[in-house]
């Protein structure tokens, strides 16, 4: 990996003003009300503000401790407190006070759980469904050491989309989430699309780590291969400098290239661009699979206005 001194300035196009607005700060209070975590504000997200301000957030269940330490991730590492019942409660509340038409469920990854969490996905699915029978379901699960039994569980319960990121290519995998591994990722992803062929699966992963551009197309290739639909590619933006450092700002004209090579494999949507991020917009990558014939040329539009 290389090594940094200290942060790299930005360039201009990912200077992103903060904006601080009733809507946040409602969404906020709400989760302070309900006792929530998001991934939003646990992984110090640059889309807080404007995904808040649209009364949208990534729920992140299981606690706010990791048990594992991916060197590219601002979660705390801990040993984590029990799951707590309740919770899956709690944010189907969340979800019908904010009228949410598309929600998205991670967590933390709860290796200290004999099911990695699967259950409790579950659960928060199903209590989602009864809140509100028509709000779609995106989840972004850990890879459950690559248990099947635990990846069924939380495909019993039916969301709408299964999403399990890669993070990087290959090649620095190992360096950037130590406690993972790349083929145990695809495998999961083929697995998931075997069990549920009818169910969309998803997966992204980071650019400016050091990755080539042949690199990056490799690992969409990897991903296509497993019968993955959507993908996402976004910058790496490093949270503190005991994190990995940025190797390169992608300029945005290369996002183009990664957009026709996604088209060119067949993804049902790509979205690729210096803020996207896995559950950023995420309803709309959905639905960009879902409405369009030539597809991909529409969605790089959206995100060329939308990050501009």
């Amino acid at each position: 990996m290389p090594e940094s001194s200290g942060y790299q300035r930005k360039p201009e196009w990912l200077l992103k003003k903060i904006e601080r607005t009733p809507e946040t700060r409602e969404v906020k209070h709400l989760l302070r009300d309900l006792g929530l975590n998001t991934v939003c504000e646990e992984a110090s997200c640059p889309n807080l503000s404007e995904c808040f301000g649209r009364g949208t957030a990534t729920f992140m269940i299981g606690g706010d401790r990791c048990t594992r330490r991916c060197h590219y991730c601002d979660v705390t590492t801990g040993r984590p407190n029990a799951l707590d019942p309740a919770e899956p409660r709690r944010v189907a509340e969340a979800t019908r006070r904010l009228q949410l038409k598309y929600v998205v469920v991670t967590a933390v990854a709860r290796d200290d759980v004999k099911d990695g969490g699967a259950a409790h996905f579950a659960a928060t699915i199903r209590n989602i469904r009864r809140a509100m029978p028509q709000t779609q379901i995106e989840v972004l699960i850990p890879d459950f050491k690559g248990q099947l039994s635990a990846l069924q569980t939380v495909l019993d319960a039916q969301p709408d989309v299964l999403n399990h990121n890669i993070e990087t290519v290959r090649r620095l995998f190992d360096a950037v989430r130590p406690q993972g591994d790349y083929e145990r990722t695809l495998e999961l992803l083929a697995r998931a699309k075997a069990l549920a062929p009818e169910m969309p699966t998803k997966s992204g992963f980071m650019v400016g780590l050091g990755e080539t551009t042949d690199e990056v197309f490799a690992t969409m290739h990897d991903l296509r291969a497993v019968g993955v639909d959507l993908v996402t590619i976004g910058q790496y933006l490093q949270p503190s400098k005991a994190h990995v450092p940025v190797a390169e700002y992608i300029p945005p004209a290369r996002y183009a290239e990664y957009r026709r090579y996604g088209q060119e494999l067949g993804f049902g949507a790509t979205f690729a661009g210096p803020f996207v991020r896995s559950s950023f917009h995420a309803g709309e990558l959905l639905h960009a699979q879902d409405a369009m014939t030539g597809g991909i040329a529409a969605v790089g539009e959206w995100i060329a206005l939308d990050h501009r």
